[in-house]
């Protein structure tokens, strides 16, 4: 068994202190955080963490069944990147004389799914989203351009599989308290269960 790349989909209440204990859960065991994200969910109230790391699936699995001992999380998931859809998110700052003189813009922005999000005389950035190997290949394209600043963000994921977490907390809604009454044995029998 080796280290593969696993995705982590926490849905929690947003409670303040929440992600500093998690992330202890990870730093105790000396696991290293690639990414981590964030995000109000699709249920109103409930926040969902990404979290992506390289860690063996024994590891994971321990390690999500430890986030689920929280109380505020109410599940956590742990996925390959074949079971997801995912996507980062990069900004490019380069020298817009450079990049205006040397390169054909337009071409360079269809070639990488890019565009222009801010033009000045002094510099251009562009923005792009896509897997990190994508958006790796278009840094080392501008590296020769002056790129001044670049800054990627954490990955945002969703799982393949059709149904998600909102399906779950509608089944949970929809389920009603039961109409059969069941009583305990020793109700109604306070005297014989309390003498002494």
């Amino acid at each position: 068994m080796q280290k593969q790349e696993f995705t982590i989909t926490v849905y929690t209440e947003n409670h303040i202190g929440l992600l500093n204990r998690i992330a202890i859960i990870f730093s105790r065991r000396k696991i290293n955080i690639e990414s981590l994200n964030t995000s109000p969910s699709e249920v109103e109230g409930i926040h969902r963490f990404t979290i992506v790391i390289d860690e063996l699936e024994e590891v994971v699995r321990k390690l999500v069944r430890q986030i689920e001992k929280q109380v505020e999380v109410l599940k956590a998931y742990y996925n390959t990147n074949d079971e997801i859809i995912w996507q980062e998110l990069a900004l490019y700052k380069v020298s817009t004389d450079e990049i205006a003189e040397k390169v054909k813009v337009e071409r360079l922005l269809r070639e990488y799914g890019a565009r222009a999000v801010v033009i000045r005389k002094d510099y251009t950035i562009f923005e792009t989203s896509g897997h990190r190997e994508e958006i790796n290949r278009l840094i080392n394209v501008l590296e020769p351009y002056g790129l001044i600043e670049f800054v990627r963000s954490a990955r945002v994921a969703i799982i393949k599989a059709s149904s998600g977490f909102h399906e779950k907390i509608k089944e949970f809604e929809a389920t009603d308290p039961s109409d059969d009454l069941i009583e305990n044995e020793y109700l109604g029998k306070q005297q014989e269960v309390f003498s002494m």
